[in-house]
């Protein structure tokens, strides 16, 4: 006999919050992580220089302030402290003021120009039900709690996000705006389902904003853990499972993996048809991230930037949807749509006093190994002259260096699978309940099932909610 009731693999957001819920339920869980520390993609390390701290992946969470199973829980009591930035998010140009993301609507649609209306009137039916929305949205697949708001929302979801932008927009402020939003869903532009993430995102903003935790993402795998451990968890750091036999326990395991990894661990125990759908899941394009540690703050054309933790890089919608196109075909842009993180601007212990840290990353082909550290400095420097001059150091990280760091991050695909419209709903393969294997005993908890990326815990929080009860 095992000596725990239940066991999960993988101590990231989605495995810690299955924990949690596991133990909820009054089963005795252990968790296991193959590293010293636990946090998944939620970690964060003195990558440059000492005293700076820097993400290693996730950095910003709007997901995470919207997850309503994050919402249950007393983060707060056990260390987790929102960082709100004066704006959740700044999209600069090159000769026009920032288009920014305010959480209030009307704030937002002052600097959108002559498409201020248009977007009020888009933004506004979805946002006066924000709370149904979401928890419809990062539920199990099924039928909705609320079917027409879903019904309205999917009208525009299912869109391909050039479509949304054109649609929405009559100019291109807007139109870069939004596709800035959708470019987060890591595939072109033109796919259907496209807009999907971007609205989601676009919605959070001012709903509940685009936040950070003070000290670093580690705070949150942390607060996590905290309550896992109060409810009588154990966690078992540096331990490698390798078979299922390992487990310390005879009841359900969960994988916070993907299928490759699940596969490896416990093919043994799948019939070969699962094994064979499973090894037919596709991966998107990887990234390629750099870490600055910085002699002052980025010295922004349009000051109004550092009043934002994130900020998309790209003018047109045009640029960002040919960036994208090109990491999802192969192929390397010189002009990419990248994401940047500024912290220290409004959490001082991420740098030494009068210092300060960013973050950025750009989509690549699926694998790549190309040096994009030149290519995304430009893009700053495009938006921020005289960036390269505050550079004290550096760290990158390329699509196969997060595989490494991460075996379920293959080709460096930090969202664990593409998320089409062919496995947007049916990840990892199409069941009536996407966490279960045919083995009993087997569960998915990973961002390789609905909703998919994003730290959120849902994944996790939802496999543990089909689960039968314990007898």
């Amino acid at each position: 006999m095992g000596s725990f009731d239940a066991a999960v693999i993988g101590s990231g957001p989605n495995g810690l919050s299955a924990a949690v819920a596991l133990a909820q339920t009054g089963r005795s869980v252990v968790v296991y992580e193959m590293r010293d520390a636990i946090g998944g993609s939620a970690q964060t390390r003195p990558l440059t220089l000492p005293g700076f701290a820097h993400d290693v992946c996730s950095a910003i969470h709007p997901m995470a302030a919207a997850s309503p199973f994050f919402s249950s829980l007393p983060l707060a009591e056990h260390g987790l402290n929102w960082i709100h930035p004066d704006a959740p998010l700044a999209h600069p140009f090159d000769d026009e003021p920032a288009v920014m993301l305010e959480r209030d609507l009307a704030q937002t649609a002052a600097t959108m120009g002559a498409d201020g209306e248009r977007y009020i009137r888009w933004m506004s039916p979805l946002l006066e039900r924000w709370p149904e929305l979401i928890a419809d949205a990062l539920s199990p697949p099924g039928i909705p709690a609320s079917p027409l708001l879903m019904a309205r929302f999917a009208m525009w979801a299912m869109r391909p996000a050039a479509t949304t932008a054109r649609a929405v927009f009559s100019q291109e402020r807007g139109r870069a705006f939004f596709a800035g939003m959708a470019g987060h869903a890591v595939m072109p532009m033109e796919r259907v389902s496209s807009t999907t993430i971007g609205l989601i995102l676009n919605l959070a903003g001012h709903a509940v904003g685009w936040p950070f935790p003070r000290g670093g993402a580690k705070a949150i795998p942390a607060a996590l853990a905290s309550i896992f451990r109060e409810l009588g968890g154990v966690i078992r750091t540096g331990v490698r499972i390798e078979r299922l036999e390992d487990v310390e326990t005879d009841g359900p395991v969960f994988f916070q993996t993907g299928p490759t990894v699940l596969a490896d661990i416990a093919g043994d125990h799948l019939p070969a048809g699962y094994l064979r759908r499973l090894a037919r899941y596709r991966y998107g394009p990887g990234i390629f991230k750099v870490d600055w540690a910085l002699s002052e703050p980025i010295p922004w054309r349009d000051p109004a930037c550092a009043r934002a933790a994130t900020l998309h890089l790209g003018s047109t919608l045009d640029e960002i949807s040919v960036s994208e196109r090109i990491a999802w075909r192969g192929g390397v842009c010189e002009r990419p749509y990248v994401l940047l993180a500024q912290h220290s601007l409004f959490d001082d212990t991420r740098a030494p006093a009068g210092k300060h840290t960013a973050w950025a990353y750009c989509h690549v082909e699926h694998g790549s190994t190309h040096d994009h550290t030149e290519i995304i400095e430009s893009q700053v420097e495009r938006y921020a002259p005289g960036f390269r001059d505050c550079i004290l150091a550096r760290h990158t990280m390329n699509a196969l260096d997060y595989q490494e760091y991460n075996p379920s991050f293959v080709g460096g695909d930090i969202n664990v699978g593409a998320p089409d419209l062919d496995q947007l709903l049916t990840r990892p393969v199409a069941r009536i309940n996407p966490y279960s294997t045919p083995n009993p005993r087997i569960f998915f908890c990973s961002a390789a099932t609905p909703p998919g990326g994003g730290v959120h815990g849902m994944a996790g929080a939802n496999a543990v909610s089909l689960l039968r009860p314990q007898r």
